[in-house]
């Protein structure tokens, strides 16, 4: 995405993981802030004020420009930035940015060829389109904490999934709309809402007998849901062994010695597995807790039956693969000091992800985005319509002051 500029007007965390993906890929990803700063830079753990550890993972290779979209200063300053984008992306709601004056309509105008990428808690042609939306509030309404735990204890996973989730899709609704771009020369409204997003991830498999019509069965994929799964006990801690093929469950039954049960008719083949699941798991806990977990992972390898040990948070600073592939890295923050992060877990052979820049401090990039901004103007000879906009005016002096 190198060439690519975006106007983040992001804030939190769905947005930024978007945004933060864009920039990863080559994106020029411009952070546009309150004065006060995105409402994430104080949360999680801090060092100092306005850079805390979620900002940090969520905010790097990205510019932060700080103007205050209340004041007719600071939409100016905007207004001219947005002729120089290929893409804005926001979470704020949509009414909320028609009044600043930067809906859809109100951008096009100034940018006939923008992607304005909006993502929404609930799709606008809903009777919930106005509704604030945050990350348990949409796990909540999408079936996730019912299905997480149970329709009479509900519980949320212990992840912002709804957030990152509606962000990986929004991150592929703009490519998507780029590509278009290519063709057409055309902008459009990208809408990605987060309960649809959600509602369509989780009924992939759980929709299951709600498939069918006029007779609706049962739904939420058995297997899956099954108060019986979990990973397995072992001598020294905990294994996930999943068994898949025919072939599999023979070998496996041969290693943890119960050979017996690859005759069994509850589970010789694959077409009648799934009717004895709670079964076939409750047996599965009794059979590897006399063997440590490396043992278990040792003849499970060799037999080529997937297995993985369950890691703490704490494990994956030291595991030996992520540790391999390089996926963790030591860095010297300019404010916070030396910090340990990761980029983009993707690989591309010829464009190579890159970590470019650290989690900016407010507004610390707004001389050199609009004095670039300027010149792009000028350049396409629309400093006509933007009185003024040099070094020196009162929009540029008030982005100084804010630094």
């Amino acid at each position: 995405l190198k060439g690519i500029r975006v106007l983040d007007l992001t804030t939190v965390v769905l947005g930024p993981f978007a945004t933060q993906t864009l920039g990863d890929w080559g994106a020029d990803v411009i952070k546009i802030e309150p004065p006060t700063g995105d409402t994430a830079r104080n949360s999680g753990l801090l060092k100092n004020r306005g850079m805390g550890s979620n900002f940090l993972q969520l905010n790097r290779n990205k510019r932060s420009v700080a103007l205050d979209l209340k004041a007719e200063d600071g939409k100016e300053a905007l207004r001219r930035l947005i002729p120089t984008a290929d893409v804005l992306v926001s979470n704020i709601r949509p009414a909320g940015m028609a009044r600043l004056g930067f809906g859809y309509e109100q951008c096009k105008a100034l940018n006939p060829k923008l992607i304005y990428a909006v993502a929404t808690g609930f799709g606008q042609e809903g009777p919930w389109r106005a509704r604030p939306a945050f990350d348990e509030i949409i796990q909540a309404a999408s079936g996730f904490a019912s299905a997480m735990g149970s329709d009479d204890k509900p519980e949320f996973v212990p992840s912002l999934v709804a957030d990152k989730l509606t962000g990986m899709a929004m991150v592929s609704a703009v490519c998507a709309a780029l590509f278009q771009r290519s063709q057409s020369g055309e902008g459009q409204l990208v809408e990605v809402p987060m309960l649809e997003t959600l509602a369509s991830f989780w009924l992939t498999e759980h929709l299951f007998g709600g498939l069918w019509k006029p007779e609706r069965g049962t739904m939420g994929y058995d297997r899956i849901i099954n108060k019986y799964r979990h990973p397995f006990k072992t001598l020294d801690g905990y294994i996930c062994a999943l068994p898949y093929t025919d072939a599999h469950w023979v070998e496996f039954f041969n290693i943890v010695e119960r050979p017996d049960l690859a005759k069994d008719p509850r589970f010789c083949d694959r077409t009648v597995r799934p009717k004895h699941f709670s079964e076939l798991y409750q047996v599965l806990d009794t059979l590897l807790k006399d063997r440590t977990t490396q043992e278990w992972l040792d003849a499970f390898d060799e037999a080529d039956i997937p297995a993985m040990p369950v890691h703490t948070l704490e494990d994956l600073l030291e595991d030996p693969h992520l540790k391999a592939t390089g996926f963790f890295t030591e860095r010297q923050h300019p404010t916070e000091g030396p910090i340990v992060t990761f980029a983009s877990p993707l690989d591309f052979e010829k464009t190579k992800t890159e970590f470019r820049r650290h989690a900016p401090r407010i507004g610390e990039d707004g001389p050199e985005v609009l004095r670039e901004a300027a010149q792009i103007l000028r350049g396409a000879h629309l400093d006509i319509e933007f009185k003024g906009f040099i070094e020196g005016d009162a929009i540029l002096q008030g982005a100084v002051d804010v630094v």
